[in-house]
């Protein structure tokens, strides 16, 4: 495979961006040589799928609704060397779209996440409360998970095959952004951030994202991936809490009986016991979960070796189709 022969698809989901689509259509056909523009039209009704087939796109429908059905629809139809994730609504500068290639071909890397800064300063592209709930996602996931993120939400994304095809997808909505973050940090595939252009929706386009609903959505997927990709830690710790109050409880008897040689509170006693149970039940299903997920992720590595890297071994960045500079560590 030589970098001629790359297939570089761009995947852009869109609900009701007719004042947007065929803009970011034609910057992305402009700016990749070559690439492979795939608008997925997600129950739209202002006509947006006939301004990006206007534009140029291949336009294909997603009619359950979210991103996150649209990104697991076009992973499993598209084939391609790489994938461009990029949001419909033009917020996002197309034109770093080549340096973001280049560095996942240098690497060569799998993933590239966009982290954005604001093109105009004085802007409000960022909400405020978009960018406080950005950067405390930010924190909660590189502790949790133990590597650092800096635009977790960020929806300017650059993957390789082998990243799409072994990420198995079941977000819904805008959560789909967290879960690919969690997905590239439990493989430990290489990656990379880029610094991406971010602004304003155009007068006109209206934004589809509710601070608090998605915010509490997002949450959720995280506690969910807490207890789905880190079983023995959350069960640990409710295990921990059902025999701290277990313990509690059984102190005043153990003391009573220890003076007394009776114990008067048997229905006391009969729930601390329960609980301790409970609390060792708890810790070995943690044990077999993990055991589970282990496999699981050996599984998803197998997939993930069974393609080859976006770019030959040895390619210098001189050939790189889109230039590029020395490549940075890996995450």
């Amino acid at each position: 495979m030589t970098n001629d022969e790359l297939v570089i698809a761009a995947v852009v989901p869109c609900h009701n961006e007719a004042h947007t689509v065929g803009k970011v259509v034609g910057d992305l056909l402009a700016t990749v040589p070559g690439i492979q523009v795939f608008v997925y039209d997600n129950n739209s009704t202002d006509g947006t799928d006939e301004l990006a087939r206007a534009a140029g796109a291949t336009v294909r429908y997603e009619h359950r609704k979210g991103k996150g059905n649209v990104v697991r629809r076009a992973f499993s139809d598209i084939d391609a060397d790489v994938y461009l994730l990029i949001d419909g609504d033009d917020t996002y500068d197309v034109a770093d779209a080549p340096a973001m290639i280049a560095a996942l071909l240098e690497g060569p890397f799998d993933h590239i996440l966009g982290v954005r800064r604001e093109l105009d300063p004085s802007s409000s592209a960022y909400r405020p409360g978009h960018e406080a709930g950005n950067r405390a996602f930010n924190r909660l996931v590189s502790g949790l998970f133990g590597l650092p993120v800096t635009d977790m939400l960020s929806g300017y994304r650059i993957f390789s095959r082998r990243f799409v095809k072994s990420f198995p997808a079941v977000s819904r909505e805008f959560e789909i952004e967290t879960e690919l973050t969690v997905h590239s940090m439990n493989l430990r595939v290489p990656q990379k951030e880029v610094e991406v252009g971010f602004r304003d929706r155009p007068e006109g386009s209206e934004s589809k994202l509710s601070t608090f609903k998605d915010g509490f959505k997002i949450l959720a997927l995280i506690a969910h991936l807490i207890r789905h990709e880190r079983p023995l830690a959350f069960h640990g710790i409710v295990g921990a809490v059902f025999a701290l109050v277990a313990v509690v409880l059984a102190v005043p008897i153990f003391v009573e009986f220890g003076e007394t040689g009776l114990v008067p509170r048997f229905p006391t006693a009969f729930l601390a016991a329960s609980l301790m149970i409970l609390a060792f039940l708890t810790w070995l299903v943690g044990l077999v979960l993990d055991g589970i997920t282990r496999s699981r992720r050996e599984s998803s590595r197998l997939v993930y070796l069974n393609y080859s890297a976006p770019a030959p071994t040895g390619t210098s960045s001189a050939h790189l189709p889109f230039g590029g500079t020395a490549s940075e560590d890996a995450v």
